[in-house]
């Protein structure tokens, strides 16, 4: 049985904008001390936390179709239902063949360590994906200085089918959360897991 390949998805920037991105902070160096690991992530859940104590407006149903931002309050990633980080390794019809937004938190933090969205649900994670390597960096780190993590996975299905606002959203999340392995946040948290 042969899989198709994921229809490529058109980038939200354009070539110009993303040769301005933000550059890469150089990565931490490996020999990262439990003391420092869990400084990292008291920094990042400080961050979050306050988010998550927010109150959510309430927009109207035009604010949430012209604001990404308004959208983007409403979405509560930890209230989610979570499941195995591992999901992508499932039979593809495990999952919806649609668009989503989807995170990947370590539950046992209350940590927010990536938001992504794709086209195609149960197809996104089939390939390659740096959020993986990162994610088993980061499960290594803590493995080596016995420190408990659980990485799920939360999907949100509302989210629009159009790719430019999904990803207009996805992004308005990155911005909100500032999840650090989505790489417009390595500038506040660093890279040690990249």
């Amino acid at each position: 049985m042969t899989t198709e390949p994921a229809p490529h998805q058109p980038s939200l920037f354009s070539a110009a904008e993303q040769r301005t991105q933000i550059t890469a902070p150089q990565p931490v160096e490996s020999g990262i001390t439990a003391d420092v690991l869990q400084q990292w992530k008291t920094r990042i859940c400080d961050y979050q936390s306050r988010i998550q104590t927010m109150e959510a407006r309430q927009p109207s149903l035009f604010d949430q179709l012209s604001d990404p931002q308004a959208a983007a309050d409403q979405i509560l990633p930890f209230a989610l239902a979570q499941q195995n980080f591992f999901f992508f390794n499932w039979p593809a019809d495990h999952h919806p063949d649609s668009a989503c937004l989807y995170f990947v938190i370590d539950s046992v933090s209350s940590l927010l360590l990536y938001v992504g969205e794709t086209c195609r649900a149960n197809q996104r994670w089939k390939g390659v994906h740096d959020c993986k390597q990162y994610v088993l960096n980061y499960q290594a780190l803590h493995f080596r200085h016995q420190i408990k993590t659980a990485i799920n996975t939360a999907f949100y299905w509302e989210a629009p089918i159009d790719t430019r606002p999904r990803q207009q959203l996805e992004l308005a999340l990155i911005k909100q959360w500032r999840s650090p392995f989505n790489k417009e946040n390595w500038r506040f948290w660093g890279t040690p897991f990249v």
